[in-house]
């Protein structure tokens, strides 16, 4: 590694919607005392970076911390970039650390790190601060990071240890799989928040003995906001303040939402007003909606909101059918939608090995290039653990079952309501993609409230999720190299992203930024252009190995 730092270097940034460049003379900062410069060895693309792309400033994570960081400390970070400042996407990233500050603790010049993304103690107004949006990320040689801001509260740094018998590539692939680890590992919560704002709105009449029960049952939030046609509840201790309006109420401003009722209209307000982490908990008294329900199906994924009902009139009954996780269970039929994309292929693999068992794994996708790739990898694993593996092309050989468990890989709200259609009783439906924020979608509520159906969502991972999954791939349990479909230098990254944005690569792209003028490579191609790099490849999957010889002959 040549450790000496240049003035500049190359870097691709986002410097407005749709804007991509390349800017083969970026500045690298001058380093602070709490500040940690990384070069970047390996850096993934994502469909989350081409989400960015589209939104900018309007992406949740884009945002401006509001809390949790004294504004003068985020002064002197110039790798901090929210709203419309230009950006370097790349949350997938492996670094090796060149220099850090004096003030600088538990960090080893000469090491090499997997990269946490996520901070989920300094939120924005809709997300989370993250690595690779309101922080610029690895699509570029180095990388500015501030102790302060990647240290949890708990006190864990946010760069992970790699092994040096990894390769780069499957070092920085771990984010993109604890992202789908964490879409199962998740933990729902199945109570109120104590001390929490409750609205409650009721177009039916409450029974208070039932309320007060299910309050003593759940949990007591610290205050409660009511909206009612009906008499006005009282809740012992809890204060209860009486509005008029939905409308005059604050957005995102309840923890848990009670709805006794079931007009369209109004279960569509009160989406609004479901703040960050909330539950809507839809009581509908024997009545229907009697057609779809606009909803903000977006939030369910970027928001973490979730959804409960019951045709009865007790609101404990839908708390009861709240899954402790995420996670697949004995006996279902799962259903990937989108399983020969990028992070489909991880979800598919993931749940063949996860060991539970009895269940059948069916993977459905528009593409039969994309589904025989994913079969030369699938198909065999599936064998050997005995696990019922169905592939299927999605418009001409759908399955005609219904599922236990659907995970959404495509960020398409109708998706989601023609999951509720094909669900089981009690099934789980995972928004994985990520649906804008602010996007709807007309959901049939009483098909989903009858059927006891749960949508689970989650962006991003969590540290112990990439713990996880490092320890998979450092013990040979995983190897997250089987995703790379192609490689790149800094010379191909935008084309890198064009090419996630139109579905053209069957896998995942690895950029090595040491590789400066490199265009974007298919492994199909390499033997045309880099014989002696394609010669390592193992039956067509990227390695060590390979990476090796490319950087021992392509960087520079």
């Amino acid at each position: 590694m040549n450790t000496t730092v240049p003035k500049t270097q190359y870097a691709v940034q986002l410097i407005g919607p749709d804007k991509l460049v390349l800017n083969r003379e970026k500045p690298i900062p001058d380093i602070g005392p709490w500040q940690i410069l990384g070069q970047v060895e390996a850096v993934g693309l994502c469909f989350s970076d081409l989400k960015l792309l589209k939104q900018y400033d309007k992406h949740a994570r884009k945002e401006r911390i509001r809390e949790g960081i004294d504004e003068a400390v985020l002064k002197e970070i110039p790798s901090y970039v929210p709203d419309s400042r230009p950006t370097v996407p790349g949350h997938e990233t492996t670094v090796r650390i060149v220099a850090v500050g004096e003030k600088v603790a538990g960090v080893q010049v000469g090491a090499r790190y997997l990269v946490e993304t996520d901070y989920r103690w300094l939120p924005t107004t809709n997300s989370n601060a993250s690595f690779g949006y309101n922080f610029e990320g690895g699509l570029q040689q180095y990388v500015l990071m501030d102790q302060r801001i990647i240290t949890s509260p708990e006190g864990e740094l946010f760069l992970l240890p790699a092994s040096e018998d990894l390769s780069a590539s499957a070092v920085a692939l771990v984010e993109p799989w604890a992202c789908v680890e964490e879409a199962y590992r998740v933990k729902e919560r199945s109570s109120l928040v104590e001390g929490g704002r409750m609205l409650i709105v009721a177009d039916q009449a409450v029974s208070e003995p039932e309320f007060i029960a299910f309050l003593g049952r759940y949990g007591r939030p610290g205050e409660i906001t009511m909206i009612t046609r009906k008499t006005l509840i009282t809740a012992g201790t809890i204060p209860v303040r009486q509005a008029q309006r939905i409308d005059e109420l604050p957005d995102a401003g309840f923890d848990d939402v009670l709805y006794f009722g079931s007009d369209v209209e109004t279960a569509e307000k009160l989406f609004h007003k479901i703040g960050p982490n909330g539950l809507c908990n839809i009581i509908q008294c024997g009545s229907k909606f009697g057609r779809t329900v606009t909803a903000m199906v977006g939030r369910f994924h970027y928001g973490n909101i979730r959804m409960v009902g019951t045709c009865g009139i007790d609101p404990a009954e839908s708390m009861e059918y709240i899954p402790s996780s995420g996670e697949i269970r004995s006996g279902d039929k799962i259903n990937v939608i989108g399983a020969g994309g990028p992070m489909g292929v991880m979800h598919v693999m993931r749940n063949i090995c996860q060991g539970v068992p009895n269940i059948a794994v069916f993977a459905g996708d528009l593409d039969d290039y994309r589904l025989g790739l994913l079969n030369r990898i699938a198909a065999p694993m599936a064998a050997k653990v005995g696990v019922a593996y169905y592939p299927y092309h999605a418009k001409q050989e759908k399955p005609s079952i219904r599922f236990d468990y659907t995970a959404l890989m495509a960020p398409v709200p109708q998706l989601a309501a023609q999951a509720i259609q094909e669900a089981e009783m009690g099934g789980i439906i995972n928004i994985f993609a990520g649906i804008p924020a602010s996007v709807k979608g007309d959901l049939d509520l009483d098909a989903y409230i009858e059927k006891q159906l749960y949508f689970v969502g989650t962006s991003g991972s969590v540290l112990e999720d990439m713990k996880v999954v490092l320890e998979k791939v450092e013990s040979r349990k995983l190897d997250t190299d089987i995703s790379v479909a192609a490689i790149s230098g800094m010379a191909g990254a935008v084309d890198g992203i064009r090419a996630v944005e139109k579905a053209l690569i069957p896998g995942k792209i690895l950029v090595y930024p040491a590789c400066a003028e490199m265009g974007l490579i298919p492994l199909d191609k390499l033997v045309d252009t880099m014989p002696d790099v394609a010669a390592c490849l193992d039956n067509g999957l990227w390695n060590k190995k390979a990476e090796q010889v490319l950087l021992a002959g392509y960087s520079g």
